[in-house]
């Protein structure tokens, strides 16, 4: 009997041409991928994420296991220097119900490592770099992609390949004639381009820089950018068809109050947009400023060296006030959330400053803060306007001459500027943001 395969020695030499496993979708024993993409769909469903339509009929249909014939997974202890990680692969057998829980898991997806070539790569460990790239967590791709309402015919623009879920639920619902999906990053196009063809899909798949999107094959019904910006791309703006909707997240140097917009261009070409906000959002592109709460900052707030207290008959606002949340984003920069902790508590990295809110008592609140930044007052200041706007959770989104982006409330009386610099490169980023610091493993991907 034959001695098995070292992991070290599974090469693309033991898959197909284009670095899919032959045997991706088996019938005999051992782990089920229909099994996995059913409990996958059904799990989407009861968490009212996903409905009844062409999004839930192409998920049902996708093996995202030839996608993603290969994941990382992270060994070792959390905060672990340098961080360990493992290549599962579908060519080998033991590694096939890990790898299948990965993939059609509640997590996203890491693709690829320091920018490798993805085709052709050995399977094996890795220890220390980053992950330059991965698939989003499914339950906020098929949220976005159900509000895009994709229709057969459609010429859709995906910004920010991936792993090319997003191409392929596209390619499914609309057709791969019109279908076109840009990532900066050549290694993961090439991936994408083999693989989707594997699935018997052939659409435009290129490299370049998603500010500038894909003119060649525009205008565009649909446009969906994987990757948050600090403002939407006036080129994909100008590439959006009559009839057309763009949908992108928002966000400022910090992570935690982000925005959707959603852009759209009417029968008379005039175009319309608002942002919404939200919960989760995909993560900051390539180039895009972040700060977080390192964890020396978060250990001084936990110690309150140098703090002031005081005592605030004032409620903090709630975590569902969102459209609150991101005024203060942008009108009082410069803040962070930290969301792990028990109480309310907001840094501002740059100058030191941070604030903790906690209960005392009936409706009274103990506020706790350090630095030269009253954030409290600002964030009651801020409030105060929100109010007196009523409390909107959406705004208007206006492009006006010279790419001047500007978000107001409906009623008036609450609005801001967008940045009026683009950013140089930004890099698709297939992941979700909420918190106070990244993955020390896992920036923004391509």
């Amino acid at each position: 009997m034959p001695e098995p395969a070292r992991r070290s020695e599974i090469t693309e030499r033991d898959r197909g041409p284009n670095g899919v496993p032959p045997e991706a979708s088996p019938t005999g024993p051992g782990p089920d991928p229909v099994a996995a993409r059913s409990a996958m769909v059904a799990r989407l469903e009861q968490s009212g994420v996903l409905h009844p339509g062409r999004v839930r009929d192409a998920l049902l249909a996708l093996p995202r296991e030839v996608l993603m014939p290969q994941a990382y997974v992270r060994r070792g202890v959390p905060g672990e220097v340098p961080p360990r990680w493992d290549l599962l692969d579908w060519a080998v057998p033991q590694e096939r119900e890990e790898l299948l829980g990965v993939v059609y898991g509640e997590s996203s997806v890491l693709i690829q490592h320091d920018g490798e070539r993805i085709l052709g790569r050995t399977a094996g460990s890795r220890s220390g770099g980053v992950m330059t790239s991965m698939s989003t967590v499914m339950s906020l791709t098929a949220a976005l992609l159900q509000q895009l309402d994709l229709r057969p015919g459609h010429r859709v623009l995906d910004v920010g390949t991936g792993a090319g879920v997003t191409a392929a639920v596209a390619c499914h619902a609309c057709g791969d004639s019109g279908m076109v999906t840009l990532d900066r990053d050549s290694h993961v196009a090439d991936a994408a381009r083999a693989r989707l063809a594997d699935l018997g899909y052939r659409p435009t798949v290129v490299q370049g820089d998603g500010e500038h999107g894909w003119p060649d094959a525009g205008p565009y019904d649909r446009i969906f950018v994987s990757y948050a910006a600090p403002r939407v791309p006036q080129a994909l703006v100008d590439q959006l068809a009559t009839g057309g909707r763009l949908l992108m997240h928002l966000t400022t140097a910090s992570p935690s109050w982000p925005g959707l917009a959603v852009i759209s261009r009417g029968p008379d070409g005039r175009v319309e947009g608002e942002l919404r906000a939200v919960e989760f959002a995909h993560r900051a592109g390539h180039g895009v400023a972040r700060i977080f709460l390192d964890r020396d900052f978060r250990g001084r707030i936990a110690a309150g060296a140098d703090a002031r207290t005081r005592t605030s008959q004032v409620a903090p606002p709630g975590d569902t006030e969102r459209g609150l949340w991101l005024a203060v984003d942008h009108l009082r920069g410069g803040l962070v959330r930290d969301f792990t902790a028990d109480a309310l508590v907001i840094g501002a990295p740059v100058c030191g400053s941070w604030l903790r809110v906690t209960p005392d008592g009936h409706r009274r609140w103990t506020v706790t803060a350090s630095g030269r930044r009253d954030i409290w007052t600002e964030i009651q200041d801020v409030a105060a306007r929100w109010r007196a706007a009523g409390e909107p959770s959406t705004y208007r989104l206006s492009i006006g001459p010279g790419g001047v982006q500007t978000v107001a409330a409906p009623s008036g009386g609450l609005s801001w500027r967008l940045p009026s610099r683009s950013i140089r490169t930004m890099s698709p980023s297939k992941h979700q943001s909420r918190g106070t610091h990244p993955s020390a493993d896992v920036p923004s991907p391509a």
